[in-house]
């Protein structure tokens, strides 16, 4: 695993902090990144940018007794490592990993809005994002009828050139993921999954790592692309009945990241919300952030908050000073009275 870590010094954080992202294309990007903090006037040295593979950069910076911090982006193996080497010294951390993010269309539901919401959530970005909503339950009574509509605004999306002004979806960041993705594909079919849409590489892969976006129907959420985490633009669309039933499927999974909601009925948002195992719920909208909203998941999807105060106290401590504001001494301990 090629890790990029930003080393952050005293001067912008609680003590030493390694913020840590592991991705093939993360150290371009943050060298891009270190020049534009450069630009800010923030001294040379107190950002870092330290490229290496978890054995030796990762395991030296997260086993320091000077980093009192680690900030992880990643997936949950990773993080397990970095836990575990976390011990050496005792370093607070925080991990922000994986999602299979479940939303729930209920038959009240405003179809439209809906529909727009879940391309967004999936498509958007070529299903590139950790909140991507890739599991989809629809209530039984407008199954089939709102699956058709999604299908045909699947089947609309232009793929292309991200840089062309009619792309609406680009291609996967490497080829890796897209050998993920379709290693998913055909188990799940061979599972009993039924492609509705898209499913295989597109014409312009050879030009990148293009692959359509992709809706299969399946049976159970246990399948393949309806259980892990793929990371592109891959929605496993399944039916419920009620709300118990919904509830029970949507924690049903590993990560609890995010999770989304469509109802007219604002109580039943309210009471699904609440019994969701996910760090955020989105009601009647999705895929919505904000520097202001704590942003963090639960189970394998880590721990800790990025955005809101939430994410101020992760990266402070809290000390205590007391001050004697009498000129007169302290009283002798060992006298009574």
């Amino acid at each position: 695993m090629l890790l990029t870590a930003v080393k952050l010094a005293p001067a912008l954080a609680m003590g030493n902090t390694v913020v840590i992202k592991s991705s093939e294309l993360a150290p371009a990007t943050m060298f891009e990144f270190a020049k534009l903090i450069e630009k800010t006037g923030i001294p040379k040295g107190v950002v870092n940018v330290i490229t290496g593979f978890g054995d030796p950069c990762g395991k030296a910076l997260t086993t320091h007794k000077d980093v009192e911090r680690i900030a992880f982006t990643g997936g949950p193996e990773t993080a397990r490592h970095i836990i575990r080497n976390s011990a050496e010294n005792l370093s607070q951390v925080s991990l922000e990993l994986g999602g299979k993010s479940p939303i729930a269309v209920f038959e009240d539901a405003d179809q439209e809005n809906a529909l727009n919401g879940i391309t967004a959530g999936i498509f958007g970005a070529s299903g590139q994002s950790c909140i991507a909503g890739s599991r989809l339950y629809l209530q039984k009574n407008i199954y089939n009828n709102f699956l058709d509509k999604l299908v045909n605004r699947a089947k609309k999306i232009k793929l292309g050139n991200p840089m062309e002004p009619g792309t609406q979806m680009g291609p996967l960041s490497n080829l890796k993921q897209l050998e993920i993705i379709e290693k998913n594909i055909k188990l799940t079919i061979n599972q009993g999954g039924k492609i509705k849409c898209g499913g295989k590489r597109h014409g312009l892969s050879n030009k990148g790592y293009y692959f359509p976006a992709t809706i299969i129907e399946c049976e159970n959420h246990n399948l393949p692309t309806a259980e892990n985490e793929l990371f592109g633009p891959i929605l496993s669309v399944m039916k419920f009945e009620t709300e118990e039933e919904i509830i029970n499927k949507m924690n049903d999974n590993q990560y609890g990241l995010s999770s989304g909601i469509y109802t007219k009925d604002l109580g039943r948002g309210l009471r699904v919300s609440k019994a969701i195992r996910a760090g955020i719920t989105f009601v009647n909208t999705y895929r919505l952030i904000s520097p202001s909203a704590p942003f963090g998941g639960m189970k394998d999807s880590g721990y800790g908050k990025e955005a809101g105060i939430e994410s101020i106290k992760d990266y402070t401590r809290i000390k205590t000073t007391w001050f004697n504001t009498s000129d007169k001494p302290m009283s002798d301990p060992f006298t009574m009275g």
